[in-house]
């Protein structure tokens, strides 16, 4: 028979979707992590893994989703329990390696406990959608172009661990996501001086696209409804996103505003 499962939130939009897709889901967040459940069933600290891993099993649980964005955290040793004192230094040797090691070290250790690690796509497939124009009107002759450059780019870099999205322009880039995230990328590109990008009347493309080998049970790229705005405040045309491999977040929203703003959204095999 299977067990029940538990949502592990952190902030966004993603673990609202989920408990009101699974109701009957443990809906876990932590201490210090902004969260919009209301109200969540537990909350914990990280500090206390194996504590959480015992509440978890005393539940019921055999199934798990990470859900939402979470900052990395600050570690107070004295709390820490016996789980956390024996993981401690691979978790922290997995932290200066970059997000993906840690999640891959996250999910690992999950599954050593005996929990299954599902992915949110996988409990709301509806999340990625396939290959097609979404929203907004038909991309210029140039976003082609451009969405392959920002494929290709995305591609170099993704053996160092940096990103998930890129801006290109006529060819160029300006820009690429780092830890900060998409929303600082594009705010860069609007505060990128004029003399700097390409002629009057070129419209650049955010391309988004999840890195090579990621796991994406715990981290798939997603756009949201933010996302137009940021794209218009950025003087951009639309976004190209990897079809069935980024989540767009309140989907019918996020197309209105895509649509309302007159900007396209592209999804595509990269």
């Amino acid at each position: 028979m299977t067990g029940r499962l538990a949502i592990l939130a952190g902030s966004g939009a993603l673990p609202v979707a989920l408990t009101a897709a699974c109701p009957d889901a443990l809906r876990v967040v932590f201490d210090g992590v902004a969260h919009a459940l209301d109200p969540p069933t537990h909350a914990h600290r990280f500090e206390r893994l194996g504590a959480l891993f015992d509440w978890l099993r005393d539940q019921g649980v055999d199934r798990v989703v990470l859900a939402g964005a979470m900052a990395r955290p600050r570690f107070d040793p004295a709390e820490f329990d016996a789980e956390m004192t024996r993981i401690a230094p691979q978790l922290m040797q997995a932290m200066q390696s970059g997000d993906d090691a840690v999640l891959r070290f996250i999910v690992a250790l999950f599954e050593a406990q005996g929990f299954t690690v599902l992915g949110a796509a996988e409990i709301l497939p509806d999340l990625t959608p396939p290959e097609g124009l979404l929203a907004g009107p038909a991309p210029h002759p140039g976003a082609d172009a451009d969405a392959m450059r920002g494929a290709e780019i995305l591609a170099r870099i993704s053996p160092l661990d940096l990103g998930q999205a890129c801006v290109v322009e006529r060819g160029l880039c300006l820009g690429v996501e780092t830890l900060q995230g998409t929303a600082f990328l594009l705010d860069v590109v609007a505060r990128t001086p004029a003399q700097l990008r390409t002629p009057a009347g070129a419209r650049g493309v955010l391309v988004k696209a999840p890195k090579q080998g990621q796991d994406l049970r715990v981290d798939m790229p997603a756009i949201g409804p933010d996302t137009a705005a940021q794209l218009a405040r950025a003087g951009l045309d639309g976004a190209v996103i990897e079809a069935g491999r980024v989540m767009i977040l309140d989907r019918a929203r996020c197309i209105a505003a895509f649509d309302a703003a007159g900007l396209f959204l592209l999804a595509r095999r990269m």
